[in-house]
């Protein structure tokens, strides 16, 4: 299986910055797509930014030009530069990965890290 932790969540006034960074471990063969889910009370949990095993990545239209995405193959990790913070982007940020695992390289499964705060507020 794969274990997911995020870091870097917090309280920033509009306009700052935040960088999101998630690590993962476990037994998995391989992790293929990453990416970074948000969920704010009473609204349902959505993809902001993804990126593929090959580095390319992709973004909801509300954060394009505000948030990057990157990751690192060889230290298993994936990150979220968040930059011209906005209230509305105040919610809970998931860290997201599918992976291959070693017992059934042909089943890919979907993981889940457990959720680090971002608060957006003057």
């Amino acid at each position: 299986q794969v274990q997911l932790v995020e870091s870097g969540g917090g309280l920033v006034q509009p306009g700052g910055s935040l960088r999101l960074s998630c690590a993962a471990s476990g037994s998995y063969f391989s992790i293929n797509a990453m990416g970074w889910y948000r969920q704010a009370p009473g609204k349902q949990r959505e993809l902001v930014a993804a990126i593929t095993s090959g580095g390319n990545p992709n973004y909801v239209d509300s954060v394009k030009g505000r948030f990057t995405i990157s990751r690192d193959n060889a230290k298993n990790t994936v990150s979220l530069q968040m930059n011209s913070l906005k209230p509305e982007d105040t919610a809970v940020y998931y860290c997201n990965a599918k992976a291959s695992l070693r017992g059934s390289l042909l089943l890919e499964y979907v993981y889940w890290g457990q959720g680090t705060q971002v608060t957006v507020s003057s």
